[in-house]
């Protein structure tokens, strides 16, 4: 009987001991680079260049960088700069696929205090221009 008992004993401990496999899998995952957007804009596209003032912008950090990331997300923008010192932001975006509204409606959609002044399509940005 005290055989049967270690052997039983035995029997439960290695069924334990095999049956609990504590294997740690290889995750994978994918990251998006932010080079992405930049393969992802068409060569043969029109691309035009807009500068325009926002108004209501009270710090660098917060407002003129909030603004400048959600018009870079859009799709179709190509490059976007907000300059907090002068009020001024420069787009250039497709044409097919990004209008001056599209870029005002942005813009106002990071926050009801921002609003689109003097929207016009230049040949060069200001700063480019040495002014």
């Amino acid at each position: 009987m005290k055989m049967i008992k270690n052997i039983l004993m035995l029997a439960v401990v290695t069924i334990f001991a095999f049956s609990c496999k504590n294997e740690a899998k290889a995750e994978v995952k994918t990251v998006e680079h932010a080079n992405d957007a930049v393969a992802k804009l068409d060569p043969n596209a029109t691309y035009a260049k807009a500068e325009f003032t926002i108004e209501g912008m009270t710090c660098a950090m917060g407002c003129a960088a909030a603004i400048e990331k959600k018009i870079a997300k859009m799709e179709g923008v190509k490059s976007s700069k907000v300059d907090f010192d002068k009020k001024i932001a420069m787009v250039e975006y497709d044409e097919a696929k990004v209008t001056p509204e599209s870029l005002t409606k942005t813009v106002s959609s990071v926050a009801d205090l921002y609003s689109v002044k003097d929207m016009k399509t230049v040949a060069a940005f200001s700063s480019e221009s040495g002014s």
